[in-house]
C-alpha cells in the first residue's frame, strides 16, 4: 500500500470560500488573429473582439470562457474562479495578497477580487456574472448496442465542421512550489482531491482537484497540479458533446494543419475520452467527453505515477507530452528552484523523469 506522507493534497476543514466554477482562462498573445484561427477551428465562438482583446465562449450559458489579450510576449496569465456570493468576495478581499473588490468591465459584468497564488498565477474570484443565452447545438448521437438498438432504419452523421465546445472543463498547472500552491487552493477555494499520483517516496507527482459542491456532482478535476521544476501552464481542457465530436475535432484540426499532441484515447483517472492539440504558440488544448463526476463524499484515491497510468487505451503517450519546455531561462529557474524549493531535490527530479520514461 502506498503511503501518502506529505500534507497536500488534502481537504481543508474550513476553507475561506468554496469555488463554484472555473470561469475563464486569461492569455497574452503577440498575434490575436493567429490565436483566433486556432480557437475557432477548435470549437470556440468569438463573443466580442477588438484590436486589443478577444473574448470567446462555448455553447453553455457562461458569458465567456477564454480571453486573449494583445501583448508583445506569449504568456498564460491565469484564470477566473466563480464564487457563491458577494460575501465570499468580501472574505477573499481580506487576504493579504488580495485586491479590493472591483466591478468587472468584461462581458456579463459582475464583481471580482484579484489574487496571486504562490506560483505566480493570477486568480480572479468572480461573482455576479450574468449568464448568456445558450447556443443551439446538435443532439447527442443515438447509440446502437448489442442489447439495445433504438436507431432502426436510420443513419446518422455529424457535420464536417469545428466541434461545438460546450464549456471550459479544467486547467493543469506545473508547479515547483507544490505544497504551498496546492495548499493555497484547498485553503482559500475549498478544492478537494479526487486522485493523486505519487512517486516511489510517497510524495505527490500529480493531484487532480475538484470543486466541493456538496451533493451536486462536480467534474473529477477542475484544476490539477503537477510537480515540476518550475511554474508553467500544462494544458487546458474543453468538454464536447460526445465521441463523434472528439473525432470530428481531430479531423478538422488535422485538415487545417494544426499540430496534434496526443489522442484519441481514454484516461484512467477521470475516464475522459480525450484528444490533445497544440495551438500556434505551443500550448496544449484538450477536447474531451464522458468524464467522471463526483459528489463531495467520494474519498481521495492514491496511485503510483507512471506513463501507463495516463490512458487505458489509445496511442501511447508521446515522449514529449510531459517533457518540460526547456530554454536557457527555464533551465536557470529550475536550478534556482532545486536550491530553494522545499518540494524539490535532485533525487525527486530523477524520480519524476524516470516515472515518465
Amino acid at each position: 500500500m502506498i503511503d501518502l506522507s506529505t500534507p497536500q493534497p488534502r481537504r481543508h476543514p474550513a476553507p475561506t470560500v468554496k469555488a463554484q466554477r472555473l470561469a475563464y482562462l486569461i492569455w497574452e498573445r503577440p498575434d490575436l488573429q493567429k490565436a483566433k484561427q486556432f480557437l475557432q477551428t477548435f470549437g470556440l465562438h468569438v463573443l466580442q473582439e477588438s484590436s486589443e482583446v478577444i473574448y470567446f465562449r462555448g455553447t453553455a450559458e457562461a458569458p465567456f470562457c477564454y480571453v486573449v489579450r494583445e501583448a508583445q510576449k506569449e504568456k498564460f496569465v491565469g484564470f477566473g474562479l466563480e464564487v457563491a456570493s458577494m460575501q465570499d468576495l468580501e472574505q477573499l478581499a481580506t487576504l493579504p495578497e488580495a485586491s479590493a473588490i472591483s466591478e468587472l468591465k468584461t462581458p456579463g459584468g459582475g464583481h471580482a477580487v484579484s489574487l496571486t497564488d504562490p506560483s505566480g498565477f493570477i486568480v480572479h474570484a468572480v461573482y455576479g456574472q450574468k449568464g448568456a443565452e445558450e447556443l443551439a447545438s446538435r443532439e447527442v448521437m443515438t447509440k446502437n448496442t448489442p442489447m439495445d438498438t433504438p436507431r432502426i432504419n436510420a443513419t446518422q452523421r455529424v457535420p464536417v465542421e469545428a466541434p461545438e465546445v460546450i464549456k471550459l472543463g479544467h486547467v493543469v498547472l506545473e508547479l515547483a512550489e507544490f505544497q504551498a500552491t496546492c495548499g493555497w487552493y484547498t485553503n482559500h477555494f475549498g478544492l478537494i482531491p479526487s486522485d493523486v499520483q505519487v512517486l516511489p517516496d510517497g510524495s505527490p507527482a500529480v493531484a487532480f482537484m475538484r470543486l466541493d459542491l456538496g451533493d451536486k456532482p462536480a467534474d473529477h478535476h477542475t484544476i490539477a497540479f503537477a510537480q515540476s521544476l518550475g511554474a508553467d501552464f500544462s494544458h487546458c481542457a474543453f468538454e464536447l458533446l460526445d465521441e463523434d465530436a472528439v473525432g470530428m475535432g481531430q479531423r478538422v484540426l488535422r485538415e487545417q494543419k494544426f499540430k496534434h499532441a496526443w489522442g484519441i484515447g481514454r484516461h484512467i483517472l477521470g475516464s475522459q475520452i480525450f484528444d490533445y492539440w497544440n495551438d500556434p504558440f505551443g500550448c496544449t488544448h484538450e477536447h474531451y467527453c464522458d468524464g467522471d463526476v463526483f459528489t463531495s463524499e467520494v474519498p481521495l484515491g492514491v496511485h503510483a505515477v507512471h506513463k501507463e497510468a495516463m490512458a487505458q487505451w489509445g496511442a501511447p503517450m508521446p515522449a514529449d507530452f510531459v517533457r518540460p519546455k526547456l530554454t536557457f531561462l527555464t533551465a536557470v529557474k529550475a536550478v534556482s528552484n532545486l536550491r530553494t524549493s522545499p518540494d524539490l531535490s535532485i533525487k525527486k527530479a530523477i524520480m519524476l523523469a524516470k516515472a515518465m520514461l
